[in-house]
Order: C-alpha cells, then structure tokens, then sequence
C-alpha cells in the first residue's frame, strides 16, 4: 500500500517506462540530543483555537518517536490531551508552570515563556 501513495506523487507527470518506480527522498531526522542539552521554552498559544487555550513546548531535537514519547508522558501527567509534531507539543489548557516542571524534573532545560 506504501507504493501507492498518490498524495506524494502529486505534480508527478505521467511516465510511459514499465518499469518506473517513483521513490521519495527520504528525509533524515537529527538524533535525540540528550535532556540537559535541549533547551524547551512552554508558552501559551491563543491563536486560531476558537479563543482556547494550549500550552506549547517549542524547541525539541530530535527524532519524530522521541517526541511522541515526551508528547505522551506529559499528557499523562497532566491528565488532558494534546498532540506531538513537527518538534512541537501541544497541550490542551494552560499548564505552562505545571509542563515546565515535569520537564525540569525530567532533566530538561525548560523555561517558562511568556
């Protein structure tokens, strides 16, 4: 099913090889650096979330599954939902001091911002 995903392939002009196989760059993620060297900065985010509130943590490096994981263990710990992409976590409500002291207990270099 992976060979046949058209949203990738999307401007790709029609090619009469039989034999044609289309392949996408793979795109290579930096590791992990460890959490005392991440530097994390929870704010909170107002903006086209229909006046709601969200608690962001900006400035994660590092692979898409290590994100997802920190994403999870602070959901868990603050007991609502959220979401982990593109080295963003998000948070539903405004928690800001109660992530930023997860993560410094988790050994994070995290500071509260605005």
């Amino acid at each position: 099913m992976s060979d046949n995903d058209w949203k990738k392939r999307l401007g790709v002009v029609y090619s009469t090889d039989p034999d044609f196989k289309y392949t996408t760059a793979a795109i290579e993620e930096e590791p992990t650096r460890e959490p005392s060297k991440q530097r994390l900065v929870v704010t909170i985010d107002r903006r086209q979330r229909a006046g709601k509130q969200v608690t962001l943590v900006k400035g994660f490096v590092g692979t898409a599954a290590d994100l997802a994981a920190l994403g999870k263990t602070l959901k868990v710990k603050c007991g609502v939902g959220g979401t982990a992409k593109d080295g963003e976590i998000t948070v539903q409500g405004d928690l800001r001091d109660k992530v930023t002291a997860i993560l410094q207990s988790l050994g994070y270099n995290a500071k509260r911002g605005n």
